[in-house]
């Protein structure tokens, strides 16, 4: 019964194991977020303040502002993570690499917000 137990165990550890994704999905995921941004961008730009009286408009523009900070912030971190994976031994302990964090996060941000 024992082996039954075993096979069982070294089984779920094969079905468990973590998978590496494709070098390819952060490309894909990086260009997704980047245009979801833009068309963000783009709506909010095209916008037009005197269309605001009517509350029946405000459905577009804050859609838009929801997709982009959600698009934008994702597209952050997915950048501050790219950039620990390329240095994953530069902290030398959790208040360092907090600090390093945030400020590959500030970078990121201001990557992508310029002149903010």
């Amino acid at each position: 019964m024992s082996s039954g137990a075993t096979d069982f165990e070294e089984l779920l550890r094969e079905a468990l194991a973590p998978v590496e994704p494709p070098e390819s999905l952060a490309t894909r995921l990086e260009s997704a977020l980047v245009r979801a941004t833009e068309l963000a961008q783009e709506e909010l730009e095209s916008w037009e303040l005197s269309a605001m009286r009517d509350p029946r408009n405000w459905v577009r523009p804050a859609a838009a502002v929801v997709v982009g900070a959600g698009a934008g912030t994702a597209l952050v971190l997915l950048r501050a993570r790219a950039r620990h994976r390329a240095h994953p031994h530069r902290s030398s302990g959790l208040i360092d690499l907090a600090g390093r964090t945030l400020k590959d996060v500030a970078h990121e941000a201001r990557r992508i917000l310029p002149g903010r």
